[in-house]
């Protein structure tokens, strides 16, 4: 990745199984905040991985932080919709649990390695180059080849 970019991990957590009329709602809007950030990649979506059990885990990377927090606050997006929908069905009742967590990466402060592996997760939002002299460890990736 050149320069900086944002990690954000966004996620849901079923506390009442039975609660569908609360929960699915909520598990139903972020394919759609995909689908839009996607159709619309001037919006800075990179790429995204997801996971799905009790708790779904969904890993976005973003073109920067600035990005993403117009993202969220923007009136014509399809989240911030979605947030104030989950503010007046569910709020903070218990039956259903969001998080979020953001990070800044900046260069030298990152490293990823895959194996045996396709495109996956930050090497699908950035470009993956061959393993070469002084990069065969988290220390040479991190030190940019000198480590």
């Amino acid at each position: 990745m050149d320069g900086e970019f944002a990690v954000f991990l966004i996620g849901m957590r079923v506390n009442r199984l039975w609660a569908v009329h609360q929960w699915l709602p909520v598990a139903a809007a972020m394919p759609r905040m995909l689908r839009e950030l996607y159709a619309r990649p001037e919006l800075g979506l990179l790429s995204h991985e997801m996971w799905f059990s009790r708790t779904a885990v969904l890993v976005q990377y973003w073109r920067s932080l600035d990005a993403l927090l117009a993202y969220a606050t923007a009136r014509d997006s399809a989240h911030l919709p979605a947030w104030q929908a989950f503010n007046r069905a569910v709020g903070v009742d218990g039956r259903v649990g969001i998080w979020h967590e953001t990070y800044l990466a900046r260069p030298g402060s990152y490293e990823n390695v895959y194996v045996n592996m396709p495109a996956f997760g930050l090497g699908k939002a950035g470009t993956l180059v061959p393993a070469r002299a002084g990069w065969q460890s988290a220390r040479g990736r991190l030190h940019g080849g000198e480590g």
